[in-house]
């Protein structure tokens, strides 16, 4: 079980690819924060991997990636064959596309972003699957790559649905590991295709050193069932010590890029386990010898310590009754036959024998080079609880505690991953955290038209269940979380106490596939004040009670969702079913939490929130919203003429304080809230944005609202400068957008500041999407000369209105209202991954106005920028309200933090 990556498609053109190997690319690396593209030499075709981001959960087996800039027509796929597993990563284009609309091209110029011929959307475009086959089914390898046309771009690439594919005889595809030499007759002979080999042990550090430094949650301890995400400084990562477990197990001294030695490693490893494991238990699989293992007593089979003192410790040397003396040892003095041993007691005893022997081997080098950090990689860890519990438990023991065992969510693909980044050299390795989009997949296959929740029972299974899935429209059923086993088995050389007698499954044992997006396009907020403390969720669900609240209120909305969701696309009967699919899936991704909150890595609300959305655009829903956003606009833009009127009938302070309190009041229309809901059963929107203003009285639960008039007017004759530029971070469609943020944004207008309305790249419940804000502002803009001159001036009405049918083009001169989209798919917002389009509106930017629950409150709350914040929200949620500060549902935050001070609030 070699720990190598998986295979990478590129579409590419056959002759172009044999280029693709002689030809090294020119690459100019921007300065980090540019926007600017990496140049690459234009004489053959691309995989354009700059811009890297996972689509799995923080905890989640082998994401798949995403590459949104892919352009061009190209075919990568890249192998790990192993003398127990072949791991292939390979690109797959995505079906939908941004289009490069007026907008957005006026934006890149207005803002400087000039990225060629790459789609700047920040979360489509492209993405690395990773697969793995056993090698004794080196045919089912081959026919699922023949099946998905990989070798030659695969199905959804140009070149195949042109008829234009290349020749057999020109492909080649990259491989590592001893099986690209033994089998490099049968891929030529069966695909066609020539594998040109790259060393295993490069692969190896390449794939490993990317991801350690490319991936905010790679690396993680387990220890005692509890796993801690560790996060790793790339500037202070080298030397550690890599030890890959596959058949056998390579120990690898890394210094540096491209720098390293092996330095030991043992022929006790994955393929000992499972070749002893076969012939000891008969098991037909790998993993259903390890699932084997969980159902195990090792007691029965293990000499321990208390055997051989009489059931007493041998305390005089700190070895318990429960430790191994000897593995196997007790089957020395029995008269049995192996029919008479459990397969169970037998497969438990032989996993930790081998655990604890790598564990020792790994820390002894660790030791002899000096080194604190030991990563562990290799299919034969494959997420399993126990495993790295052993193994953990084995690194702390020999050292006292001053070594620690650290694990990989990729960890049977880095050979893999590494085949792909020699495709081309200066492509991922040029990545940063921030690129690499952590991404919620569905996670139950589709298998002969069921869903299957999970964990899954095989991984090839989960490659394209959703191609599966609308080709055969078949009957599906509800997936069902797996329940942990009980066993006595525990990981450790001793039993820990803390642990009892029960060991706990972990669906990463049966490697679910996420998805690894990478996106160029996504940047830091380079207004955060101190990027390296940021942290965006107010609300941490290691918590396991705050966990269980937000279980039971997403549990309690899924009905009005799926029929929000349904209604959507008609009501038709493939929507029902795609619905029902979509409620048990999702429901399957709760309860796999409630069993194992850590199962997703280090989970905020924001990633459960968004894990919800990336669920519904799993089963084809794309706006579940998109009826509800439209009435209301058009509800809320019918009575925009009148309030607008009702504000330039007062003064200064008068308007700005209703402005406040209209911002506040519309925030109420939020289709999230349950409580929210029942409102829009006992009135029309505008019957509660007025019964909402009403309500609207100071002091509220947190109110700064004096000091930022101060800042925003002055005090007596002393008028302050207007800021230069707002970015208002708007939030629902209809009231909340209409009739709160625009007449806001009007004013800051009138004031003389720029305003760039930010919001969202895709639809996520009733919040309003960048797609959808030019019609919005072009319709206001009809009823107000400061909207159109300012919509104009950015850009804004070019194609959103007929401005020359109503005679409204106006060329003076104005301040610009703009709109760009902030690169996400969810509720709440995260500043460490934001588009290039905001990263480049917020460098001109002193004002800041986050506005609604899910920016303002559930995340961001405690954020801390380098310019004015203004942070704006109603409190639709009881028991956030009571956690943030003593207060109650609706009660409204006005919370204003000035440039460079941090405020003290008293919230009692």
């Amino acid at each position: 079980m070699d720990g190598t990556p998986n295979n990478i498609q590129n579409d590419n053109k056959g002759e172009k690819l044999k280029e693709c190997n002689k030809k090294e690319e020119e690459v100019k690396e921007m300065a980090p924060g540019s926007s600017a593209p990496i140049h690459r030499s234009s004489s053959r075709l691309q995989l354009d991997l700059s811009g890297a981001a996972i689509q799995g959960n923080f905890e989640e087996r082998n994401p798949t990636i995403l590459l949104p800039n892919q352009s061009d027509d190209i075919s990568h796929l890249a192998l790990d064959i192993g003398g127990s597993l072949i791991k292939l990563v390979y690109f797959s284009r995505h079906e939908e596309q941004s289009p490069d609309d007026k907008r957005k091209r006026s934006i890149k110029k207005r803002f400087g972003i000039s990225n060629g011929s790459r789609r700047s959307y920040p979360i489509l475009g492209g993405r690395l699957h990773f697969v793995k086959f056993e090698t004794g089914k080196l045919n089912e390898c081959l026919d699922f790559i023949s099946a998905k046309q990989l070798h030659r771009g695969g199905l959804d690439s140009p070149s195949w649905h042109s008829g234009t594919r290349p020749e057999d005889n020109t492909i080649i595809i990259k491989a590592t590991g001893g099986g690209a030499y033994k089998f490099a007759d049968v891929f030529k002979e069966r695909l066609g295709v020539s594998l040109d080999k790259e060393d295993e042990m490069d692969c190896l550090v390449a794939g490993a050193n990317f991801l350690l430094k490319a991936i905010r949650h790679e690396a993680f301890t387990h220890m005692e069932g509890q796993k801690e995400f560790v996060q790793i400084d790339h500037n202070d990562l080298f030397p550690y010590l890599l030890v890959n477990v596959g058949s056998g197990v390579s120990i690898i001294k890394v210094d540096g890029d491209g720098k390293f030695q092996r330095v030991s490693g043992t022929n006790v490893g994955g393929g000992t386990y499972w070749g002893l494991g076969r012939l000891l238990t008969k098991c037909n699989s790998f993993d259903e010898l390890l699932e084997l293992s969980q159902q195990g007593d090792n007691s029965n089979v293990d000499m321990l310590v208390g055997d051989i003192y009489g059931g007493m410790d041998y305390s005089k040397i700190g070895l318990s009754a429960s430790t191994i003396a000897s593995s196997f040892g007790k089957t020395i003095s029995e008269s049995k036959e192996l029919s008479d041993y459990r397969p169970e007691d037998i497969s438990l005893s032989l996993l930790r024998m081998i655990s604890y022997n790598i564990g020792q081997i790994s820390y002894l080098n660790a030791l002899r080079y000096g080194l604190k950090r030991i990563f562990f990689g290799g299919f034969f860890i494959r997420g399993h609880a126990y495993t790295m519990d052993t193994i953990s438990f084995a690194v702390h023991f020999w050292s006292k505690g001053q070594a620690q065992a650290m694990f990989l969510r990729h960890e049977g693909f880095l050979g893999a991953l590494g085949a792909f980044m020699s495709y081309e050299k200066h492509g991922l390795d040029v990545l940063r955290a921030h690129q690499l989009v952590e991404r919620f997949p569905m996670g139950a296959p589709c298998v002969g038209g069921k869903i299957h929740g999970p964990p899954l029972g095989d991984l090839n299974e989960k490659i394209s269940w959703m191609e599966k899935f609308v080709q055969k429209g078949t009957e599906i059923t509800a997936p069902v979380p797996m329940a942990p086993p009980g066993t006595t088995g525990v990981g450790g050389f001793e039993r820990p106490s803390s642990r009892g007698n029960a060991l706990r499954s972990d669906a990463s044992a049966a490697l679910n596939i996420g998805v690894l997006h990478l996106v160029p396009t996504l940047e830091v907020f380079p207004l955060l004040a101190d990027p390296k403390i940021y942290e965006p969720n107010t609300i941490d669900l290691s918590d396991h009670s705050e966990l269980e609240f937000w279980f039971m209120v997403l549990s309690e909305h899924l009905p009005d969702l799926v029929a929000k969701a349904v209604a959507s696309e008609g009501g038709t009967d493939d929507a029902k079913r795609r619905g029902d699919a979509f409620a048990r899936a999702f429901s399957a991704h709760l309860a796999r939490l409630m069993e194992e909150p850590a199962a997703y890595g280090k989970l905020g609300l924001a990633n459960l929130l968004e894990l919800r959305e990336e669920c519904l655009r799993e089963f084809q829903f794309v706006d579940a919203y998109i009826t509800i956003k439209q009435r209301e606009n058009e509800a809320s833009l019918a009575v925009l003429p009148d309030l607008l009127i009702e504000l330039d009938s007062m003064n200064e302070e008068e308007r700005l304080l209703a402005l406040i309190e209209g911002v506040l009041a519309a925030n109420i229309f939020d289709w999230g809230s349950r409580a929210c809901v029942d409102l829009y059963h006992k009135g029309t929107i505008i019957e509660i944005y007025r019964m909402s203003r009403k309500k609207m009285q100071r002091p509220w639960r947190v109110d700064d609202f004096d000091m930022f008039k101060k800042r925003m007017l002055g005090c007596g004759a002393k008028k302050p400068p207007p800021h230069r530029r707002a970015l208002l971070f708007v939030d629902n469609s209809g009231a909340d957008v209409v009739l709160g943020m625009l007449p806001l944004a009007r004013e800051l207008l009138r004031r003389g500041t720029e305003v760039v309305l930010v919001a969202n790249s895709l639809p996520a419940l009733n919040d309003v999407t960048a797609n959808e804000l030019p019609e919005i502002v072009a319709e206001a803009a009809k009823h107000c000369d400061i909207l159109r001159k300012a919509a104009e001036a950015g850009g804004l009405l070019v194609d959103a209105m007929v401005s020359v049918e109503h005679g409204l083009v106006d060329n003076s001169a104005s301040v610009p209202l703009m709109v760009v989209e902030n690169g996400c798919g969810g509720p709440c917002i995260d500043f460490r991954q934001v588009s290039s389009e905001l990263a480049a509106a917020a460098r001109d930017a002193d004002l800041i106005i986050l506005e609604g629950m899910g920016r303002a409150l559930h995340t961001n709350f405690n954020a801390r920028f380098r310019c004015d914040a203004l942070k704006l929200a109603m409190v639709k949620n009881q028991r956030l309200a009571e956690k943030l500060f003593n207060g109650n549902i609706y009660d409204c935050v006005c919370r204003f933090e000035p440039t460079g001070e941090q405020q003290q609030h008293n919230f009692s």
